[in-house]
This record gives C-alpha cells, sequence and structure tokens, in this order.
C-alpha cells in the first residue's frame, strides 16, 4: 500500500494527509446506513494507513454520521486525525433542503456538532450556503474549531469572506467530469493562499464502475435524481468512462485510481476526499498515490474530459441554485 504523505491545507498552518477520507456514504444519501461497527472499523483502518483527514456534515444522515465519527474517535484516535465538519443546509421534510443562518445558528450548530462528535475542538470547520464569518470567528478565538472553510462558494464570496477572518481551504466538485472550477474558483484559491479540498473526485463512482453504476443503486439514493446519471445522459457519458478505461488498462491502474490521480496531479494544495464504505475501495484508493502521470497523459486525460463533453447537470434541480449563486434557493428542493 502507498505511503500517504502529509502536506499542508491552505496557509493558515492545517496540516493533513494527503488523501482524506469522505464519510458520507456511510450514513446517508447513498443508500441505507451501513452497519456502525462495519464502518467504524474502516475509518480505524484508514487512519492507521495514514488517511487521517476525515470529512463529515451535520446534514448526513442527519446528524447521525457526526454521531458516528464521534465513537470511531474514542481509545486515542482524536488525536491522530484532522476532523472537519459542515453546516449551514438542514432537512426539511425528508429530502429537501434549505439554507438558514444568523450568528445564533452559527454557534448553536458548531456547539451541537462539538456535542455530537464528542471533542472539544473542531479541526476545520466548513459553512456550506452562507457566510457569517463574524461569529465563525468568534469560534475560533474561543478555541471551539481552528480553522475555517466555505464549501461551493463562488469567489467573490470567499474573497470578501476571507478579508473578515482567513479561509483556510474551499470545498468544491473536482473531478475529470466536474471542471467547472477551474476558470475562477481554483485561481481564486492560488491567489490568497486557500487550500483545495475536492469532493466526489471519482465522479459520484461513475470512474469506479462506469454506466453499470446506476443499475446497483439502491432505493433512496441520491444518484438516481442527478441529471448526470440519467440514462439519456449516461449512454452518452459512458464514451468518457470507456476512454478513460483504455488509458487506465495502458497504465496498469484501474479506472478510479486514474482518475483519482489526476486530482491528485493538479497540486500539492489540493486534498481530495473520496468516499467510501468498504476497506478494499479505501486501500485501492490510497494506491492511487503511486500512479504517476506524465504531462502528455494529463493532456490526454484533459482533452477527453473537458465540460462540454459531460451531459447532464452535476446535482439536482435547487441544489445548484445555491451552489452556484450567493442568494439562497427561495424554496428547498425535494428530489
Amino acid at each position: 500500500m502507498a505511503t500517504v504523505p502529509r502536506v499542508k491545507l491552505g496557509s493558515q498552518g492545517l496540516e493533513v494527509s494527503a488523501q482524506g477520507l469522505g464519510c458520507m456514504s456511510m450514513s446517508a444519501f447513498y443508500g441505507s446506513p451501513k452497519p456502525e461497527p462495519d464502518m467504524i472499523n474502516l475509518i480505524h483502518h484508514a487512519v492507521n494507513a495514514g488517511v487521517t483527514f476525515l470529512d463529515t456534515s451535520d446534514v448526513y444522515g442527519p446528524k447521525t454520521n457526526e454521531i458516528l465519527l464521534g465513537k470511531a474517535l474514542k481509545g486515542g484516535v482524536r488525536e491522530k486525525v484532522e476532523l472537519a465538519t459542515k453546516f449551514g443546509v438542514k432537512y426539511v421534510d425528508g429530502y429537501a433542503w434549505e439554507i438558514e443562518g444568523d450568528p445564533a445558528y452559527v454557534r448553536a450548530a458548531c456547539e451541537a456538532s462539538l456535542k455530537r462528535l464528542e471533542v472539544d475542538c473542531i479541526d476545520l470547520i466548513i459553512s456550506t450556503g452562507l457566510t457569517l464569518m463574524g461569529e465563525l470567528k468568534k469560534l475560533v478565538e474561543e478555541g471551539k474549531i481552528k480553522y475555517v472553510g466555505l464549501s461551493e462558494a463562488l469567489a467573490s464570496t470567499f474573497r470578501r469572506a476571507h478579508a473578515v477572518h482567513p479561509i483556510t481551504a474551499i470545498q468544491l466538485e473536482w473531478s475529470l467530469w466536474s471542471r467547472d472550477v477551474e476558470e475562477h474558483i481554483i485561481p481564486t484559491c492560488r491567489e490568497l493562499g486557500i487550500g483545495i479540498v475536492a469532493y466526489s473526485p471519482l465522479g459520484r463512482g461513475f470512474f469506479s464502475y462506469g454506466p453499470k453504476a446506476l443499475k446497483e443503486l439502491e432505493d433512496g439514493d441520491i444518484r438516481k435524481h442527478i441529471p448526470r446519471f440519467q440514462p439519456e445522459n449516461l449512454e452518452h457519458n459512458k464514451i468518457l468512462y470507456e476512454r478513460v478505461k483504455e488509458i487506465a488498462s495502458k497504465k496498469g491502474c484501474t479506472t478510479s485510481q486514474l482518475a483519482l490521480a489526476w486530482v491528485h496531479h493538479q497540486g500539492k494544495d489540493v486534498v481530495p476526499i473520496p468516499g467510501t464504505t468498504k476497506i478494499e475501495n479505501l486501500e485501492q484508493n490510497i494506491g492511487a498515490l503511486s500512479v504517476k502521470l506524465t504531462p502528455e497523459e494529463m493532456t490526454e486525460l484533459e482533452s477527453i474530459a473537458s465540460c462540454v463533453s459531460v451531459k447532464g447537470a452535476r446535482d439536482g434541480p435547487g441544489i445548484s441554485t445555491y451552489l452556484d449563486s450567493e442568494t439562497p434557493p427561495l424554496s428547498p428542493w425535494k428530489p
């Protein structure tokens, strides 16, 4: 298994494993929650392998993923990890979402996460859909959080937020089939010294399983409602998967390792957080760190994976409203 190096995330002092572990699918959105003992074992396996940057959120479950992490961090594990959680959106009537935010809410959300995680301090707290930096700054000063991040924010938004309190990281979707962040978001992060946390680096499983991923989804899996995964779009998008598969075969690696290696090669300021619920997939993801791509191979991959080559939005209707705008949606989204 490849050694997982350590990197600086942003310019504020936070050091994390070069690859993290997204914990969402253990508890929410990708079908039924997985057995708690198995997931705790997976988390421990990841930490022992050097994957110490763990990502969760109060909306995963909701709340149950943070509780799971709290249990997994007992017995001295907490001291070995860098813990990130998020707040800012909530369920309404099951699947629906709303952005909620005022100073009192920010403080209440942070303190509730601390309680569920059973920790005294959160290493990185990430705000989704709102930028109440004044209250977050107070929480840093009080020692309840160490560093602040934003999720899916416009460059103009986090530029203003950074002026109030330093932003350590921006969390965003970045993969071979989600590259819209490259024009404005990534350059602004680098200008300001902000680290980049790339979620869904495997295209929500697309680069692991290709079009057949849709056939294997459980009831309640949110991917059934994502336009990019609809049959009429998958028929076109499978061309991308097949081309990636050809290159992976030549490299002697899997398609998921190649797609993940491409994200790693974007720079040392980029930390992908692939999620999984299986130890064998975790080990395969770690193996991506050993896949070295030449400039020619990077160019070849990018030439077949431009934004225009993918059909379908990367998220459901309504979600994109606050992913791509500074104005919260007027009404919740429900798939």
